[in-house]
């Protein structure tokens, strides 16, 4: 049984966290600690931030950390230490960094439904899948 569990999910989208909550619950049911994490992904270019202002990354970053946070108060009991945590990158990069720097036993993520040229999963579920030196449990949404 896992102590820790690592869970990403996208705060845009409920079919992320749904069941992958409801899995990463049930694992957790004697106990342990969920990390939660969401990732704001980076601009890409160095061309595409010049378009934003200079404090457009910290006011993004705190923007979502009140998101996280109220996220967590509405959908992970009470009973469960879980520790909410936003992140600032490429989304698989930053999950497989998160995962290790917090020494979970597990990752818990949803996928969504592939299409051809994703073959069995999304990227990036197939991405931490392949380099996660964690087990990752994959949830089909």
């Amino acid at each position: 049984m896992a102590r820790t569990i690592l869970m990403p999910i996208d705060l845009s989208d409920d079919a992320s966290w749904k069941k992958p909550l409801s899995e990463a619950l049930t694992l957790l049911r004697e106990g342990g600690v969920l990390h939660v994490v969401t990732v704001l992904p980076d601009f890409g270019l160095a061309q595409v931030s010049g378009y934003f202002g200079k404090d457009f990354e910290k006011k993004a970053l705190h923007d979502m950390g009140e998101q996280l946070t109220a996220w967590v108060n509405a959908n992970v009991p009470n009973t469960v230490e879980v520790h909410p945590h936003v992140l600032h990158g490429k989304i698989y990069d930053e999950i497989l960094r998160a995962a290790d720097q917090l020494r979970v036993d597990a990752i818990v993520m949803g996928s969504h439904r592939p299409e051809l040229k994703d073959y069995l999963l999304g990227p990036n579920a197939a991405r931490v899948m392949r380099h996660a030196r964690q087990s990752v449990y994959i949830v089909r949404n």
